[in-house]
């Protein structure tokens, strides 16, 4: 339903989700923080300046939006937004977070696979102007927080 993917599109979180790293998908295994059998978390392979090392959590299988979602995927996914946003309080000592979501082209859905951002904030640490702004990051960069948020999932 409102789908907006081209027929040949490669979707590259659901190569991630299948264990894919080539030139199609930036995400790398090591990314990886969280997974089961509905969802999975991963750092962004984008940096926020000032918010970095976001991670994002998505459907393991393929729904491009919202309105595609079932209800059943859409509550795991924010029961374990929350959690994750709970871990960046703990492991960032940050002073808020935000979960965004985007839907289509018009609301700025640059990857046709359904995924929420749980962005780390903290006081004047200009988001929204650097979030319209975000470049590639060094899968190096992103290492340490995958690997915090693997920990702190494991205990």
């Amino acid at each position: 339903m409102f789908n907006n993917a081209p027929l040949d599109y490669k979707c590259p979180i659901c190569l991630a989700i299948k264990g894919i790293e080539n030139e199609n998908t930036w995400i790398k295994q090591e990314d990886i923080f969280y997974r089961d059998d509905l969802v999975m978390g991963f750092i962004s392979s984008k940096v926020i300046k000032g918010n970095e090392g976001h991670p994002l959590i998505v459907p393991n299988e393929h729904y491009e939006n919202i309105y595609d979602l079932s209800e059943e995927v859409g509550h795991r996914i924010f029961d374990i937004g929350k959690k994750v946003a709970i871990a960046l309080k703990k492991l960032r000592n940050c002073d808020g977070t935000n979960l965004m979501q985007f839907n289509e082209p018009a609301g700025d859905q640059h990857a046709f696979h359904f995924h929420l951002h749980i962005v780390p904030r903290f006081e004047g640490d200009n988001f929204h102007e650097e979030f319209w702004n975000q470049k590639k990051s060094d899968p190096k960069d992103r290492i340490s927080y995958a690997k915090d948020l693997r920990n702190y999932f494991e205990q």
